[in-house]
């Protein structure tokens, strides 16, 4: 169960980490208070959940032999755009994760993390069309 719970908190930061930059975007590149304060609602939702502590206790970061990956398509971003499109894609495919290993260990988690990735597409939806308008 120990290598669940780290999936799951790898999944959990990668989730966070993609939604907080998804903020600051909708922060000083859009300027649209609604979008950043719905985007730091989603990033609390995930923060909020009672099965972060016990993924935090199964973490080996420094042992993690994905640490040191990074691919050549991670080390170049093009413009704002592509940092929103990495980003909100990497929260997406983490929370499908996360619904997935939570079946696990507490089976009726999974639908939680369920509504929580659908309010990401629905707000990515929001947030690219937006962006549109800024290029």
């Amino acid at each position: 169960m120990k290598n669940i719970y780290r999936i799951i908190d790898a999944n959990l930061n990668r989730a966070r980490e993609g939604l907080r930059v998804v903020e600051e975007i909708c922060r000083f590149v859009l300027e649209d208070k609604r979008l950043t304060l719905t985007v730091k609602k989603l990033r609390g939702d995930l923060s909020r959940l009672k099965i972060r502590e016990q993924a935090i206790k199964a973490r080996r970061a420094l042992a993690d032999v994905g640490r040191k990956l990074y691919t050549e398509r991670e080390s170049k971003r093009k413009n704002i755009k592509d940092v929103f499109q990495s980003n909100i894609k990497r929260a997406e495919e983490a929370v499908r994760v996360l619904e997935e290993f939570i079946k696990l260990v507490d089976p009726k988690s999974g639908v939680s993390f369920k509504k929580i990735r659908f309010k990401i597409y629905e707000v990515e939806k929001r947030i690219s069309k937006k962006l549109l308008g800024c290029f």
